[in-house]
């Protein structure tokens, strides 16, 4: 089971990522963002969205934990997308700002969340039914999801001639000090 500590790590490591990924890919044109590449989700604009799209969706599943965490009274007023492959903008710009609101939740959430919120079972439902995990392991299926779809991305951009420079998380982890 996580951390607070590690949740806390996650979340800025990956609003930073986020903020690289999205300044890689305003140095290329916007018919480069939005031609299909083959990927999943098609093009890197597709991808950014389908990123998006699921942090909308599990940050408003989150909402019903028991804790009734303050951090994500704000995805009240964020519309949940309708699939996976949900279009919030094809301008880079407009879905960059929901991208930073919705890392700005995510490291609000690990701010507040404590050792105990992580370990309490959350009920949520998707096409598939009704499941009941733990809130942590949650959480570190929502880090590892964007760290999936950011490096299909970076790869897309890697095609295009852009090096979007070093994603490791190593280099976030503080040096183990006695």
């Amino acid at each position: 089971m996580p951390t607070r500590e590690d949740i806390v790590l996650l979340a800025s490591y990956n609003a930073s990522m986020n903020a690289k990924l999205y300044s890689a890919a305003a140095s290329l044109p916007k018919e480069v963002l939005s031609v299909d590449l083959g990927a999943f989700f098609g093009s890197i604009l597709g991808t950014l969205n389908h990123i998006v799209a699921g942090d909308t969706i599990w940050l408003r599943r989150f909402m019903a934990h028991p804790s009734d965490l303050l951090s994500l009274k704000a995805m009240v007023k964020i519309p949940a997308p309708t699939t996976l492959a949900h279009v919030f903008s094809d301008d880079l710009d407009v879905l960059l700002k929901h991208r930073i609101r919705l890392d700005a939740i995510i490291e609000a959430m690990a701010a507040e969340v404590s050792d105990r919120d992580l370990v309490q079972p959350l009920l949520y439902r998707n096409s598939r039914g009704d499941f009941q995990k733990t809130f942590g392991s949650l959480l570190l299926h929502l880090f590892n999801h964007q760290t999936h779809h950011r490096g299909q991305a970076s790869t897309l951009l890697s095609q295009s001639g852009v090096d979007i420079g070093l994603t490791d998380l190593l280099e976030w982890i503080p040096d183990y000090r006695k």
